[in-house]
């Protein structure tokens, strides 16, 4: 069953070319080694590594961001 409510869509299409940067950068500073074009042979564990990295590192942009106001 296809969900019509896709969670991956971008809400700032324009930064899609920045994420992806952002992307490879922290799969390289975790040891994971990424290719371009399809990567669904990685495992869930360095996937999760990737994710969980990003994400972190975007809070900490935000406090910072928030705290220098």
């Amino acid at each position: 069953m296809a969900n019509s409510n896709n969670s991956n869509k971008k809400l700032v299409p324009e930064a899609m070319s920045a994420l992806d940067k952002f992307k490879y950068e922290v799969a390289s500073e975790v040891g994971v080694n990424l290719k371009d074009g399809y990567n669904g042979d990685i495992s869930a564990k360095d996937a999760g590594k990737i994710g969980g990295n990003m994400v972190r590192k975007m809070i900490q942009q935000v406090e910072n961001n928030m705290a220098n106001k």
